[in-house]
């Protein structure tokens, strides 16, 4: 019998110690960075980088703050503040996740989370934060737009607008492609005269019709049911002219045909106006969201929330931003107008009526 060679299995043993040993893979440590708080800037470098005045940022955080806290401190846990500042500087920004969290002393995963989370929490503010008030606030709304350029009853303006993200792939892609050829979401809103969101929405693709998004929203069945009684909506020639919504005459025959186009344009020029404040205040709905757009609706819908609280303490503002991104706005702004739907004539009722015995009489 051969003798057994210990030298041989010791040989062996060490080989497959070695091959043991580069399989294993050496934890990095974990290093806490100083994180941002609100303390460490003045109110104009907080406004420039957060997009709002420290005023804003704590009352945003009041609503929400029971909802972000974590149950303990341990691993150094973020706190509520950080979170909120985190997720403003990525709306401020539009960059990368992981350079927000270089900026904001967080790793690249933890700032997806947050902005989810906060985002999240932000986005159910909505039901209080952007809806239509009481009837006897709508009046007051009617009179506001009368105050514009004389035209009667209107409750709210409404158009859509795209936000541009990242190609989402997959079968449907192309979905999300709209008229310019880049990939967005179509949201349609509803603004008051002084650039309140009154109601919004966010779930369809950029390559969707205004037409298409209004005609199964629920702001549709609740103006068709007369829910706001005598109150009218105007919008641009994207959408059908209706009793309860009112779109530009294609063509005017009169001095009064003439002065109810100058009107409606003028009166719905808020709802165009709300979107140039809205983007220029969360540059990230323009330059592009580079996340899951399972996360986009939400993030739309949480910066919609924030621009109402601006609003609201009468900060209507953003701060300035440099040229290359003011331009990038501009452009996301500028879209095609669409050719005017053919007007039914049982729906020319209510235009017509306020031609004759409106604007008739201010000429």
């Amino acid at each position: 019998m051969d003798r057994f060679d210990y030298q041989e299995l010791q040989d062996m043993n060490d080989a497959e110690d070695h091959s043991v040993a580069r399989r294993i893979i050496v934890r990095r440590s974990k290093t806490i960075r100083e994180r941002t708080v609100f303390s460490n800037y003045d109110e104009k470098d907080f406004r420039d980088r957060f997009r709002l005045t420290k005023e804003v940022a704590w009352a945003v955080l009041a609503k929400i703050k029971d909802k972000l806290e974590h149950k303990t401190k341990w691993n150094s846990a973020l706190t509520a503040e950080t979170m909120l500042l985190v997720t403003l500087r990525f709306y401020a920004t539009g960059s990368f996740l992981q350079t927000v969290g270089d900026l904001c002393g967080v790793s690249t995963k933890t700032t997806s989370r947050v902005v989810t989370v906060v985002s999240h929490n932000l986005a159910l503010l909505a039901k209080d934060i952007i809806c239509f008030p009481s009837d006897e606030e709508l009046r007051s709304i009617q009179k506001q737009f009368y105050m514009t350029a004389k035209f009667p009853r209107v409750i709210a303006a409404m158009d859509c607008t795209h936000i541009k993200i990242s190609s989402p792939g997959g079968d449907e892609a192309e979905l999300y492609r709209n008229r310019k050829g880049w990939f967005s979401f179509n949201v349609q809103t509803l603004c008051d005269s002084t650039l309140k969101i009154l109601d919004i929405v966010a779930r369809w693709p950029g390559s969707a019709h205004d037409a298409t998004i209004f005609r199964n929203s629920r702001i549709c069945a609740r103006l068709k049911n007369g829910e706001f009684q005598n109150g009218i909506v105007v919008a641009d020639s994207g959408y059908q002219n209706t009793n309860w919504v009112l779109t530009p005459l294609s063509q005017c025959n009169s001095p009064e045909e003439n002065l109810y186009n100058e009107s409606l344009v003028r009166t719905r020029n808020c709802v165009e106006r709300s979107y140039g404040v809205w983007k220029r205040r969360f540059p990230v709905l323009s330059l592009g969201l580079r996340i899951n757009i399972a996360k986009v609706e939400s993030i739309v819908v949480a910066t919609a929330v924030l621009h109402n609280i601006c609003c609201l303490n009468r900060d209507w503002e953003p701060p300035p931003l440099s040229p290359g991104v003011e331009d990038m706005i501009r452009s996301s702004l500028e879209f095609p107008a669409y050719n005017h739907l053919p007007s039914i004539s049982r729906n020319n009722h209510m235009r017509l009526t306020l031609i004759d015995q409106h604007f008739s009489n201010l000429l």
